[in-house]
This record gives C-alpha cells, structure tokens and sequence, in this order.
C-alpha cells in the first residue's frame, strides 16, 4: 500500500524501512496519510483505525511517524481482532 502512494507521487525510489519517517524520509505530507489510512481501512476495515491511532500522538510525534510504529499498530490491532 505504501509503495502505491509512494509511486503515485513519483517518490517510488524512496527506500521504504522500519525507521523510515513518513514525512522526512518518504517526503510524504499529511494528505498522503489520508490517502495510506483510506487504504489500510478499506483492507481491513474497522479493526485499523488511523483516526484513532494518531488522534492521542503531539503533532511532533505525527511529524516523526515511522513505518515501523504504524506497522506495529497494525500487527497488534489484527492479532487483536483474531483473538477476539
């Protein structure tokens, strides 16, 4: 999903890693989040919330997003919702 947007902004030779910060590493603006939360939603539904994660983050924290912190919280949200 993130190489989709990353290509859909000319940014696909972007090197894409657990620590890569969303915006200062992929070049990604808060609009390209949306897009990556409309996507992770309309894969798995309710169970990933990108509202909800980000919405108890400082906006320095938002700023330095990594792949990883978001890839955790989608592991843990799925893992979750099997158990459940």
């Amino acid at each position: 999903m993130l190489a989709a947007v990353l290509d859909e902004y000319g940014l696909d030779d972007s090197e894409v890693t657990m620590d890569a910060r969303f915006t200062e590493d992929l070049e990604l603006e808060s609009i390209d989040l949306v897009t990556l939360a409309g996507q992770l939603r309309e894969r798995w539904g309710d169970r990933i919330n990108f509202a909800e994660f980000i919405a108890g983050m400082e906006l320095d924290e938002i700023i330095a997003l990594t792949v990883g912190r978001l890839v955790g919280y989608v592991v843990d949200r799925l893992q979750s919702a099997e158990r459940s």
